[in-house]
């Protein structure tokens, strides 16, 4: 039989259900695009929450601060005559305990603001430390007579000094100190105690100390004593351990978590006494450890059990397997089943496909993203099932369709639960899908226009 004027052939109506894929690209890239965006409004909702509170915060210390005199040689030219001068200058002697305790009880608390959340925390921290001079002081090049142990500063540092709590307390030897703000003469954050520490060269210098400390989203500890021990616990489900040290044992559950630390100078490769110049304590290596607590330590995050905006992200990468398997679906009730598809068709069933990942977002940021997934993936089934049964005369193929939708919807979620396996459940679930399409048509002539045959409407 010959064709009717414009009857496309198998291979150009392929070729045209192609073309609407490439073109529903553009509406997918706005999508992601329109994804980071409301991303990045929700980062600036949580920094709005928390502002006021304190940042994430890391802690480090104690640490005792030590003047000491010391003689430095210049050579200058006077009168063409070269002159050599001894000066006497202050520098600082750091020296970090001999073991350190701290038990931080982290109670997080989750602050909502319109559809935007964010974690923050209140922690308490107490802990104890022991100072001693090591048996091989003289290494550092520092005799005793030379320190000023009646202006000894112990050190305190705190990333974020706003989250500090009223009334921090701290002992030294039984005697309470009396703490002022800032890091001392180093002008770091936190905060410190004048104390005389002449009674460190008869015996060693304990310390007891105890704060309260505001933050958001992590804690972390930036270690310097020869042995720290530090025990975490919390009531939140979901803690994430980084930074350079993980814990020794930990313990999570539904309830909270336990986390117990132990790290000692030796991998933290640093000496438990250091000297330098006030001035240049941020070009030294052992001081930037000392007073920079970024420097090497132990963070634990307490991250939301789901990012939506990840999922969603990760969701609409897997759009074009939506719009390829629909499109497959309608090309072989096109080619094969005689029914006439149109390009607007395609196009408009195509719309719908995109639309789902607008509605997953839009319904994730109001009711989490398991209900919006399910909402969405329903209505969208439901949508395009409707129409394909007007457009492929016949509620049994839509029924097809709309179980194709489903069954897509459904191995979407898998593969956003199973990370691990996403690719290797996909690219199985694509060798099948090209396998059945490749015996569904071994028999098509591709270049041979067919005409639609003639479909009574079924119920």
């Amino acid at each position: 039989m010959e064709a009717s004027r414009g009857e496309h052939t198998p291979g150009r109506k392929l070729g045209i259900a192609i073309a609407i894929g490439l073109l529903l690209a553009i509406p997918l890239f706005s999508i992601y695009l329109l994804n980071f965006d409301r991303q990045s409004q929700s980062r600036d909702a949580t920094s709005s929450i928390t502002s006021g509170w304190g940042g994430a915060q890391t802690v480090a210390g104690p640490v005792l601060v030590i003047p000491y005199r010391a003689n430095t040689t210049e050579t200058v030219v006077q009168n063409g005559q070269s002159v050599t001068r001894t000066n006497q200058v202050m520098r600082e002697l750091t020296l970090a305990p001999e073991s350190v305790g701290l038990v931080t009880d982290l109670r997080p608390d989750l602050r909502k603001r319109s559809i935007y959340e964010a974690v923050v925390y209140q922690a308490h921290l107490q802990g104890s430390a022991r100072f001693a001079f090591p048996p091989d002081l003289a290494r550092a090049g520092v005799d005793l007579s030379q320190m000023d142990l009646s202006r000894a500063e112990l050190r305190f540092t705190v990333s974020d000094p706003r989250g500090l709590g009223a009334n921090p307390r701290v002992t030294a030897n039984d005697q309470p100190l009396r703490l002022q703000p800032g890091g001392g003469s180093s002008g770091r954050r936190g905060f410190f105690a004048w104390i005389d520490a002449t009674g460190l060269t008869a015996g060693p210098l304990a310390v007891v100390f105890a704060y309260d400390l505001r933050g958001n989203a992590a804690l972390g500890l930036s270690p310097q004593a020869g042995d720290t021990r530090w025990t975490v616990h919390s009531s939140w489900p979901s803690p994430s351990f980084g930074g350079d040290f993980l814990p020794g044992s930990r313990q999570v559950s539904d309830k909270g978590f336990d986390a117990a630390y132990r790290i000692g100078n030796l991998a933290l490769g640093r000496s438990l006494v250091s000297t330098s110049d006030p001035v240049s304590q941020t070009e030294t290596k052992d001081s930037a450890m000392v007073t920079d607590p970024s420097a090497q330590g132990a963070q634990i995050s307490l991250i939301q059990p789901v990012d939506l905006y990840s999922q969603v992200n990760r969701a609409t990468k897997y759009g074009f397997l939506f719009i390829g398997f629909t499109f497959l679906a309608l090309l072989m009730f096109d080619v094969i089943g005689g029914v006439r598809v149109s390009g607007v068709e395609y196009l408009l069933m195509g719309a719908a496909l995109v639309l789902f990942f607008v509605l997953l977002l839009a319904f994730a940021e109001v009711i989490g993203f398991t209900p919006a997934y399910v909402l969405a993936s329903v209505a969208i089934a439901g949508l395009d099932t409707a129409y394909s049964a007007a457009v492929l005369h016949s509620w049994r193929r839509a029924a097809l369709i709309g179980g194709l939708l489903l069954a897509l919807y459904a191995v979407l979620y898998i593969l956003l639960s199973l990370e691990a396996f996403s690719l290797l459940i996909g690219s199985l679930l694509l060798f099948a899908a090209l396998g059945g399409v490749m015996y569904a048509t071994r028999r098509i002539d591709w270049g041979a226009p067919r005409l639609a045959a003639t479909q009574s409407p079924e119920a």
